[in-house]
């Protein structure tokens, strides 16, 4: 099974570079399963249901949110209807919504799909590393999943790193969102889960964490808001991770950054040969 994990996308720049491209990788990597970040795809704060129903229709399975979750006050009634749709599950409990949904995958296996978000920095929800070592032990790898993917929407490197090593063995990936700069650490972890501190964005790198500069420059000089922060309206780069999944252990055998657009080093996923090719 190969899974596609795209970071928090961000303004109409990385909405349009998403659903420009998102078809094309699909059909050139042979994907089963597509997950995208989009707690800033509404003009950097949030999301809509138009905005997720175009996401769906260009080829995403499921879209994860984070701290910017319900930004849009909409969401907060919408997001009952959509399963495809996920906040993070250490909200408190009676918010609306789920923090994880079980869906198929183009070939046909189960997957379940996690988002959670961190304490260090962040808004102080429930813990989530408990929180999601009680999901996995309803829902185990193998014995209640397919595969298992984890957004973990956090600020702080250390507590991802220690929620992938903690969760090493039970999760096929545990990715990093939020902090909008993918990091060089890609890797399989020990046990086999598939890890990443952050993603990335999928926005206009020409931007500070995807936002026209002048604003955030103004406030780190004087401390007085002069307006809002604005998404900036480049080209959009894609960022992401690609994984492929040992369909018999659940387990990532490969990892993969994938980043495509200006502003950034490219990272081209390689494409296997087709049996028969040299």
């Amino acid at each position: 099974m190969r899974l596609l994990f795209l970071g928090d996308i961000v303004g109409r720049a990385g909405r349009n570079v998403v659903c420009d491209a998102l078809p094309g990788l699909i059909k050139r990597y042979a994907l089963d399963f597509v997950v995208i970040n989009g707690e800033n795809s509404a003009g950097g704060f949030g999301i809509t249901e138009a905005i997720l129903t175009d996401l769906l229709d260009a080829g995403a399975d499921c879209v994860t949110l984070g701290n910017h979750a319900f930004d849009q006050k909409d969401t907060l009634v919408y997001i009952e209807r959509h399963d495809r749709l996920i906040r993070p599950i250490n909200y408190p409990k009676g918010t609306p919504g789920k923090g994880a949904t079980l869906l198929k995958a183009k070939s046909g296996a189960e997957v379940l799909v996690i988002n959670a978000m961190g304490r260090v920095f962040l808004p102080d929800l429930d813990c989530p590393f408990r929180a999601l070592d009680a999901e996995l032990t309803a829902c185990a790898l193998k014995s209640g999943a397919d595969a298992i993917l984890i957004d973990f929407h956090a600020e702080a490197t250390s507590e991802k790193q220690a929620l992938g090593l903690f969760l090493d063995g039970r999760a096929s990936a545990v990715i990093g969102t939020h902090t909008h700069t993918p990091t060089a650490d890609a890797r399989v972890l020990p046990g086999g889960t598939a890890y990443m501190s952050d993603a990335g964005m999928c926005g206009d790198y020409n931007s500070v964490l995807g936002m026209e500069s002048d604003e955030p420059i103004n406030r780190f000089l004087t401390k007085i808001p002069r307006g809002r922060f604005e998404p900036a309206v480049g080209l959009g780069t894609i960022s992401g991770l690609l994984i492929d999944i040992d369909d018999a252990t659940g387990l990532a055998t490969r990892v993969q950054p994938l980043r495509q657009g200006p502003h950034l080093e490219p990272a081209i996923p390689e494409v296997p040969a087709a049996p028969g090719e040299a």
